[in-house]
Protein backbone atom coordinates (compact mmCIF):
# COMPACT_ATOMS: atom_id res chain seq x y z
CA UNK A 1 0.00 0.00 0.00
CA UNK A 2 1.41 3.17 -0.73
CA UNK A 3 0.39 6.01 1.43
CA UNK A 4 1.91 8.95 -0.47
CA UNK A 5 3.13 9.35 -4.17
CA UNK A 6 5.96 11.96 -4.16
CA UNK A 7 6.76 13.14 -7.59
CA UNK A 8 10.16 14.61 -7.84
CA UNK A 9 11.67 17.30 -10.92
CA UNK A 10 14.72 18.51 -10.79
CA UNK A 11 13.83 22.51 -12.49
CA UNK A 12 16.50 25.21 -12.57
CA UNK A 13 18.17 25.48 -9.64
CA UNK A 14 15.73 23.58 -7.54
CA UNK A 15 14.13 20.46 -6.84
CA UNK A 16 9.79 20.66 -7.52
CA UNK A 17 8.20 17.93 -5.30
CA UNK A 18 4.17 16.96 -6.03
CA UNK A 19 2.45 15.18 -4.19
CA UNK A 20 -1.20 14.86 -5.69
CA UNK A 21 -4.01 13.83 -3.79
CA UNK A 22 -7.42 14.45 -3.22
CA UNK A 23 -6.55 14.22 0.69
CA UNK A 24 -7.22 18.10 1.49
CA UNK A 25 -9.48 20.61 0.41
CA UNK A 26 -7.06 23.21 -0.48
CA UNK A 27 -3.53 23.22 -1.89
CA UNK A 28 -0.18 24.06 -0.44
CA UNK A 29 2.91 25.63 -1.59
CA UNK A 30 5.82 25.44 0.64
CA UNK A 31 9.01 26.60 -0.59
CA UNK A 32 12.25 25.39 1.58
CA UNK A 33 15.71 27.23 1.37
CA UNK A 34 18.16 24.85 3.22
CA UNK A 35 21.90 26.05 4.12
CA UNK A 36 24.52 24.83 6.75
CA UNK A 37 23.93 26.45 10.19
CA UNK A 38 27.10 29.25 10.72
CA UNK A 39 27.71 31.86 13.83
CA UNK A 40 28.07 34.87 10.44
CA UNK A 41 24.50 34.03 9.15
CA UNK A 42 22.73 33.12 11.84
CA UNK A 43 20.53 36.20 12.80
CA UNK A 44 20.32 37.63 9.15
CA UNK A 45 18.82 34.31 8.20
CA UNK A 46 15.83 34.46 10.95
CA UNK A 47 15.70 37.77 9.84
CA UNK A 48 15.10 37.47 6.12
CA UNK A 49 11.70 35.43 5.68
CA UNK A 50 10.16 37.77 7.78
CA UNK A 51 11.23 40.78 5.93
CA UNK A 52 10.36 38.95 2.40
CA UNK A 53 6.62 38.23 3.71
CA UNK A 54 5.91 42.00 4.96
CA UNK A 55 5.65 43.17 1.70
CA UNK A 56 6.58 43.09 -2.14
CA UNK A 57 7.41 45.28 -5.05
CA UNK A 58 4.25 44.55 -6.36
CA UNK A 59 2.51 45.06 -2.76
CA UNK A 60 4.72 47.68 -1.34
CA UNK A 61 2.72 47.72 2.05
CA UNK A 62 1.95 44.47 4.59
CA UNK A 63 -1.86 45.86 3.80
CA UNK A 64 -1.94 45.66 0.28
CA UNK A 65 -0.21 42.21 0.76
CA UNK A 66 -2.72 40.84 3.15
CA UNK A 67 -5.83 42.25 1.10
CA UNK A 68 -4.46 40.46 -1.69
CA UNK A 69 -4.49 37.01 0.31
CA UNK A 70 -8.11 38.37 0.85
CA UNK A 71 -8.99 38.51 -2.61
CA UNK A 72 -8.07 34.89 -3.09
CA UNK A 73 -10.12 33.27 -1.11
CA UNK A 74 -8.33 33.64 2.20
CA UNK A 75 -5.38 32.72 1.00
CA UNK A 76 -2.80 32.22 4.00
CA UNK A 77 0.68 33.24 3.75
CA UNK A 78 3.24 32.83 6.93
CA UNK A 79 6.82 32.39 7.18
CA UNK A 80 8.57 29.85 9.61
CA UNK A 81 12.23 29.17 10.76
CA UNK A 82 13.69 25.49 11.92
CA UNK A 83 17.02 24.08 12.67
CA UNK A 84 17.35 20.64 11.59
CA UNK A 85 20.83 18.74 12.53
CA UNK A 86 23.59 21.19 11.54
CA UNK A 87 21.04 23.05 8.86
CA UNK A 88 19.05 26.27 9.63
CA UNK A 89 16.05 26.30 7.11
CA UNK A 90 13.49 28.63 6.12
CA UNK A 91 9.74 28.11 4.96
CA UNK A 92 7.60 30.20 3.41
CA UNK A 93 4.54 28.23 3.24
CA UNK A 94 1.01 30.03 0.55
CA UNK A 95 -1.94 27.91 1.45
CA UNK A 96 -4.58 28.33 -0.94
CA UNK A 97 -8.17 27.30 -1.86
CA UNK A 98 -8.78 24.81 -4.65
CA UNK A 99 -10.38 26.50 -7.98
CA UNK A 100 -12.26 23.17 -8.12
CA UNK A 101 -14.57 23.60 -5.63
CA UNK A 102 -15.06 27.16 -6.90
CA UNK A 103 -18.10 28.91 -8.91
CA UNK A 104 -16.17 31.20 -10.62
CA UNK A 105 -13.10 29.58 -12.43
CA UNK A 106 -10.34 31.85 -10.93
CA UNK A 107 -6.88 30.42 -11.67
CA UNK A 108 -5.66 30.56 -7.50
CA UNK A 109 -2.87 27.82 -8.29
CA UNK A 110 -1.33 30.29 -10.61
CA UNK A 111 -2.29 32.90 -8.63
CA UNK A 112 -0.07 31.36 -5.56
CA UNK A 113 2.57 30.85 -7.52
CA UNK A 114 2.43 34.34 -9.27
CA UNK A 115 2.75 35.90 -5.86
CA UNK A 116 5.04 33.07 -4.28
CA UNK A 117 8.01 34.42 -7.10
CA UNK A 118 6.85 38.28 -5.84
CA UNK A 119 7.79 37.31 -2.56
CA UNK A 120 10.93 35.26 -3.32
CA UNK A 121 12.19 37.23 -6.35
CA UNK A 122 10.53 40.64 -6.23
CA UNK A 123 10.69 42.36 -2.54
CA UNK A 124 10.16 45.38 -1.50
CA UNK A 125 13.84 46.84 -2.37
CA UNK A 126 15.70 49.43 -4.59
CA UNK A 127 19.50 49.91 -4.82
CA UNK A 128 20.00 46.87 -3.58
CA UNK A 129 18.50 47.63 -0.27
CA UNK A 130 15.41 46.35 1.24
CA UNK A 131 12.97 49.08 2.21
CA UNK A 132 14.16 50.14 5.36
CA UNK A 133 11.14 50.42 7.49
CA UNK A 134 10.53 46.81 6.69
CA UNK A 135 13.36 45.84 8.28
CA UNK A 136 13.25 48.19 11.40
CA UNK A 137 9.98 46.80 12.18
CA UNK A 138 11.00 43.28 11.64
CA UNK A 139 14.22 43.75 13.68
CA UNK A 140 12.12 44.71 16.43
CA UNK A 141 9.86 41.73 15.78
CA UNK A 142 13.30 39.25 16.04
CA UNK A 143 14.47 40.76 19.35
CA UNK A 144 10.92 40.27 20.97
CA UNK A 145 10.75 36.88 20.06
CA UNK A 146 14.53 36.27 20.89
CA UNK A 147 13.47 38.19 24.50
CA UNK A 148 10.47 35.88 24.43
CA UNK A 149 12.77 32.38 24.51
CA UNK A 150 14.13 34.00 28.17
CA UNK A 151 10.99 34.68 29.48
CA UNK A 152 9.52 31.17 29.24
CA UNK A 153 11.43 28.87 31.58
CA UNK A 154 10.70 25.87 29.44
CA UNK A 155 12.05 26.84 26.47
CA UNK A 156 15.05 28.79 27.93
CA UNK A 157 16.11 25.51 29.95
CA UNK A 158 15.84 23.28 26.67
CA UNK A 159 18.34 26.05 24.85
CA UNK A 160 20.21 26.26 27.60
CA UNK A 161 20.98 22.93 27.56
CA UNK A 162 21.82 22.64 23.88
CA UNK A 163 23.94 25.38 24.25
CA UNK A 164 26.13 23.71 27.18
CA UNK A 165 26.19 20.42 25.45
CA UNK A 166 26.79 21.32 21.45
CA UNK A 167 29.35 24.59 22.71
CA UNK A 168 31.32 23.86 19.73
CA UNK A 169 28.99 22.95 17.22
CA UNK A 170 26.59 24.85 14.86
CA UNK A 171 23.79 23.17 16.40
CA UNK A 172 24.19 25.52 19.77
CA UNK A 173 23.07 28.46 17.81
CA UNK A 174 19.79 29.64 18.25
CA UNK A 175 17.10 29.33 15.08
CA UNK A 176 16.27 33.06 15.64
CA UNK A 177 19.80 34.19 16.22
CA UNK A 178 21.65 36.63 18.04
CA UNK A 179 19.80 39.45 19.95
CA UNK A 180 22.84 41.60 20.50
CA UNK A 181 23.35 41.42 16.17
CA UNK A 182 20.35 41.91 15.21
CA UNK A 183 21.00 45.78 15.31
CA UNK A 184 23.63 45.40 13.71
CA UNK A 185 21.60 44.60 10.23
CA UNK A 186 20.88 46.72 7.44
CA UNK A 187 18.65 46.93 4.78
CA UNK A 188 21.95 46.92 2.53
CA UNK A 189 23.85 44.06 4.32
CA UNK A 190 20.08 42.06 4.53
CA UNK A 191 19.72 42.27 0.75
CA UNK A 192 22.87 41.08 0.03
CA UNK A 193 22.64 38.60 2.33
CA UNK A 194 19.27 37.89 0.63
CA UNK A 195 21.23 37.33 -2.86
CA UNK A 196 23.85 34.79 -1.48
CA UNK A 197 21.21 32.58 0.29
CA UNK A 198 19.03 32.65 -3.24
CA UNK A 199 22.53 31.71 -4.88
CA UNK A 200 23.81 29.22 -2.73
CA UNK A 201 21.10 27.44 -0.34
CA UNK A 202 19.76 24.26 -1.63
CA UNK A 203 15.99 24.74 -2.83
CA UNK A 204 12.92 22.77 -2.84
CA UNK A 205 9.25 23.71 -3.72
CA UNK A 206 6.52 21.62 -2.53
CA UNK A 207 3.17 21.22 -4.10
CA UNK A 208 0.38 19.10 -2.40
CA UNK A 209 -3.36 18.80 -3.32
CA UNK A 210 -5.78 17.97 -5.71
CA UNK A 211 -3.72 19.61 -8.72
CA UNK A 212 -2.91 18.77 -12.31
CA UNK A 213 0.90 17.67 -12.08
CA UNK A 214 1.99 19.49 -15.42
CA UNK A 215 0.24 22.21 -15.01
CA UNK A 216 2.30 22.95 -11.60
CA UNK A 217 5.29 22.13 -13.27
CA UNK A 218 4.58 24.25 -15.97
CA UNK A 219 3.97 27.48 -13.54
CA UNK A 220 7.20 26.70 -11.51
CA UNK A 221 9.10 26.44 -15.25
CA UNK A 222 7.77 29.55 -15.51
CA UNK A 223 7.77 31.87 -12.35
CA UNK A 224 10.75 30.04 -10.76
CA UNK A 225 14.03 30.06 -12.04
CA UNK A 226 17.18 30.10 -10.51
CA UNK A 227 21.06 29.02 -11.14
CA UNK A 228 22.03 25.72 -10.92
CA UNK A 229 24.14 24.82 -7.43
CA UNK A 230 25.98 22.32 -5.77
CA UNK A 231 24.79 23.37 -2.08
CA UNK A 232 26.84 23.33 0.71
CA UNK A 233 27.12 20.46 3.16
CA UNK A 234 26.86 20.86 6.37
CA UNK A 235 29.56 18.34 8.61
CA UNK A 236 27.89 16.31 10.84
CA UNK A 237 28.97 16.31 13.83
CA UNK A 238 27.64 13.51 16.34
CA UNK A 239 29.53 14.08 19.62
CA UNK A 240 32.13 12.00 21.29
CA UNK A 241 31.85 9.69 24.08
CA UNK A 242 32.35 12.31 27.25
CA UNK A 243 34.52 11.44 29.84
CA UNK A 244 32.61 12.45 31.96
CA UNK A 245 29.08 14.10 31.96
CA UNK A 246 28.81 17.84 32.25
CA UNK A 247 26.30 19.97 35.27
CA UNK A 248 25.28 22.64 34.62
CA UNK A 249 23.03 24.65 37.70
CA UNK A 250 21.19 27.96 37.15
CA UNK A 251 19.84 30.04 39.55
CA UNK A 252 16.86 32.98 38.06
CA UNK A 253 13.45 33.59 39.91
CA UNK A 254 11.28 30.51 39.26
CA UNK A 255 8.94 28.78 40.97
CA UNK A 256 9.58 25.40 39.54
CA UNK A 257 12.88 23.82 38.56
CA UNK A 258 13.23 22.98 35.00
CA UNK A 259 15.47 19.61 34.96
CA UNK A 260 17.00 18.73 31.34
CA UNK A 261 19.08 16.40 30.79
CA UNK A 262 20.93 15.84 27.09
CA UNK A 263 22.10 12.28 25.86
CA UNK A 264 23.91 11.75 22.69
CA UNK A 265 22.21 8.88 20.47
CA UNK A 266 24.85 8.18 17.72
CA UNK A 267 21.90 7.70 15.27
CA UNK A 268 20.43 9.79 13.02
CA UNK A 269 17.68 9.55 10.43
CA UNK A 270 18.64 7.61 7.56
CA UNK A 271 20.57 4.94 9.81
CA UNK A 272 19.43 1.40 9.93
CA UNK A 273 18.50 1.84 13.52
CA UNK A 274 16.94 4.66 13.17
CA UNK A 275 13.69 3.12 13.47
CA UNK A 276 14.21 1.67 16.97
CA UNK A 277 15.40 4.49 18.02
CA UNK A 278 12.15 5.90 17.33
CA UNK A 279 10.31 2.66 19.64
CA UNK A 280 13.29 3.16 22.69
CA UNK A 281 11.91 7.03 23.07
CA UNK A 282 8.37 6.20 22.77
CA UNK A 283 8.89 3.14 25.88
CA UNK A 284 11.53 5.63 27.39
CA UNK A 285 9.76 9.13 27.17
CA UNK A 286 7.59 9.93 23.93
CA UNK A 287 4.16 9.16 25.34
CA UNK A 288 2.02 9.30 28.35
CA UNK A 289 2.69 5.37 28.77
CA UNK A 290 6.21 5.27 28.65
CA UNK A 291 8.77 4.80 31.74
CA UNK A 292 9.27 8.67 32.94
CA UNK A 293 5.86 9.66 32.59
CA UNK A 294 4.77 7.01 34.60
CA UNK A 295 7.57 6.54 37.16
CA UNK A 296 8.57 10.07 37.57
CA UNK A 297 6.19 11.53 37.25
CA UNK A 298 2.86 9.39 38.33
CA UNK A 299 4.71 6.58 40.73
CA UNK A 300 7.17 8.55 42.68
CA UNK A 301 5.31 12.09 42.05
CA UNK A 302 8.58 14.06 41.72
CA UNK A 303 7.88 15.99 38.15
CA UNK A 304 5.40 18.11 37.05
CA UNK A 305 5.92 17.37 33.51
CA UNK A 306 8.76 14.50 32.12
CA UNK A 307 9.13 13.29 28.36
CA UNK A 308 11.80 12.81 25.93
CA UNK A 309 12.54 13.98 22.39
CA UNK A 310 14.69 12.89 19.74
CA UNK A 311 16.49 15.34 17.85
CA UNK A 312 16.51 12.77 14.49
CA UNK A 313 19.04 15.05 12.37
CA UNK A 314 21.33 15.71 15.15
CA UNK A 315 21.42 11.94 16.66
CA UNK A 316 20.17 13.97 20.32
CA UNK A 317 17.73 13.22 23.02
CA UNK A 318 16.57 15.29 25.58
CA UNK A 319 14.78 14.86 28.67
CA UNK A 320 12.81 17.83 29.96
CA UNK A 321 11.20 17.62 33.33
CA UNK A 322 9.37 20.16 35.89
CA UNK A 323 10.75 19.47 39.89
CA UNK A 324 10.99 21.08 42.70
CA UNK A 325 14.72 22.10 43.70
CA UNK A 326 14.78 19.53 46.76
CA UNK A 327 13.91 16.24 44.62
CA UNK A 328 16.97 17.23 42.15
CA UNK A 329 18.89 14.07 42.90
CA UNK A 330 16.30 11.97 43.77
CA UNK A 331 14.43 12.98 39.97
CA UNK A 332 18.23 12.22 38.23
CA UNK A 333 18.29 8.94 39.77
CA UNK A 334 14.90 7.69 38.82
CA UNK A 335 15.68 9.17 35.45
CA UNK A 336 18.55 7.05 35.04
CA UNK A 337 17.11 3.83 36.41
CA UNK A 338 14.54 4.13 33.52
CA UNK A 339 17.54 4.56 31.29
CA UNK A 340 19.09 1.12 32.49
CA UNK A 341 15.90 -0.40 32.28
CA UNK A 342 15.85 0.22 28.90
CA UNK A 343 19.35 -1.35 28.22
CA UNK A 344 18.78 -4.43 30.13
CA UNK A 345 15.36 -4.45 28.06
CA UNK A 346 13.21 -4.16 31.17
CA UNK A 347 9.81 -3.45 28.68
CA UNK A 348 7.29 -6.00 28.18
CA UNK A 349 6.23 -6.66 24.40
CA UNK A 350 3.03 -4.83 25.15
CA UNK A 351 5.01 -2.10 25.93
CA UNK A 352 6.78 -2.66 22.37
CA UNK A 353 3.64 -2.98 20.69
CA UNK A 354 1.73 -0.33 22.29
CA UNK A 355 4.46 2.05 21.47
CA UNK A 356 4.69 0.91 18.12
CA UNK A 357 0.83 1.75 17.22
CA UNK A 358 0.79 5.01 19.12
CA UNK A 359 4.46 6.42 16.97
CA UNK A 360 2.07 4.85 13.84
CA UNK A 361 -1.19 6.88 14.87
CA UNK A 362 1.28 9.80 15.37
CA UNK A 363 2.71 9.63 11.77
CA UNK A 364 -0.50 8.95 10.41
CA UNK A 365 -2.11 12.17 12.23
CA UNK A 366 0.65 14.41 11.33
CA UNK A 367 0.09 13.94 7.73
CA UNK A 368 -3.39 14.27 8.07
CA UNK A 369 -2.36 17.73 7.32
CA UNK A 370 -0.63 18.93 4.34
CA UNK A 371 2.29 20.71 6.10
CA UNK A 372 2.78 17.93 8.56
CA UNK A 373 3.01 15.96 5.15
CA UNK A 374 5.74 17.95 3.93
CA UNK A 375 7.39 18.15 7.23
CA UNK A 376 7.58 14.58 7.26
CA UNK A 377 8.75 13.91 3.39
CA UNK A 378 11.40 16.69 3.77
CA UNK A 379 13.44 14.53 6.59
CA UNK A 380 14.75 13.02 3.24
CA UNK A 381 15.96 16.23 1.86
CA UNK A 382 18.13 17.10 5.44
CA UNK A 383 19.00 13.42 5.02
CA UNK A 384 20.19 12.89 1.60
CA UNK A 385 18.07 10.18 1.89
CA UNK A 386 14.91 8.79 -0.05
CA UNK A 387 13.07 6.72 2.86
CA UNK A 388 9.23 6.25 2.09
CA UNK A 389 6.30 6.70 4.66
CA UNK A 390 6.06 2.70 3.86
CA UNK A 391 9.25 2.04 4.67
CA UNK A 392 9.23 4.30 7.40
CA UNK A 393 6.32 2.39 8.70
CA UNK A 394 7.43 -1.10 7.86
CA UNK A 395 10.83 -0.70 9.45
CA UNK A 396 9.15 0.37 12.68
CA UNK A 397 6.87 -2.70 13.10
CA UNK A 398 9.74 -4.67 12.67
CA UNK A 399 12.10 -3.25 15.45
CA UNK A 400 12.64 -6.13 17.73
CA UNK A 401 13.16 -5.75 21.08
CA UNK A 402 16.99 -6.96 21.15
CA UNK A 403 17.32 -4.21 18.52
CA UNK A 404 15.36 -1.48 21.52
CA UNK A 405 17.83 -2.66 23.81
CA UNK A 406 21.09 -2.41 21.49
CA UNK A 407 19.61 1.27 20.57
CA UNK A 408 19.49 2.12 24.10
CA UNK A 409 22.83 0.91 24.37
CA UNK A 410 24.36 3.84 22.22
CA UNK A 411 22.88 6.45 24.15
CA UNK A 412 24.67 8.02 26.79
CA UNK A 413 24.22 11.06 28.85
CA UNK A 414 26.64 14.27 27.98
CA UNK A 415 24.68 17.36 30.04
CA UNK A 416 22.76 17.79 32.73
CA UNK A 417 21.17 21.68 33.05
CA UNK A 418 19.16 22.33 36.04
CA UNK A 419 17.55 25.85 36.50
CA UNK A 420 16.20 26.44 39.77
CA UNK A 421 15.06 29.38 42.55
CA UNK A 422 16.35 31.19 45.06
CA UNK A 423 15.90 28.04 47.40
CA UNK A 424 18.48 25.89 46.16
CA UNK A 425 20.24 24.66 49.11
CA UNK A 426 22.83 23.02 46.79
Amino acid sequence: MTIIAESIKQMNGYQLHIVNTQKYKTNTIVWKMKAPLNQTDVTNRALLPYVLQSNTATYPTTTKLRTYLDDLYGATLFVDLSKKGEYHIISITLEIANEKFLSDQTPLLRRAFELLSDIITNPNASNHAFHKETVENEKRSLKQKIQSLFDDKMRYSNFRLVEEMCKEEPYSLHVHGNKDEVENITPESLYQYYQKALAEDELDLYVIGDVNEQEAEQYARELLQFNDREPVKARVIQGEQPVEEKEIKEIQEVNQGKLNMGYRTHVVYGDSDYYALQVFNGIFGGFSHSKLFINVREKASLAYYAASRIESHKGLMMVMSGIDTKNYHQAITIIKEQMDAMKQGDFTTQELEQTKAVIRNQLLETIDTSRGLIEVLYHNVVSHSNISLDTWLEEMEKATKEEVMAVANKVHLDTVYFLSGMEAGE
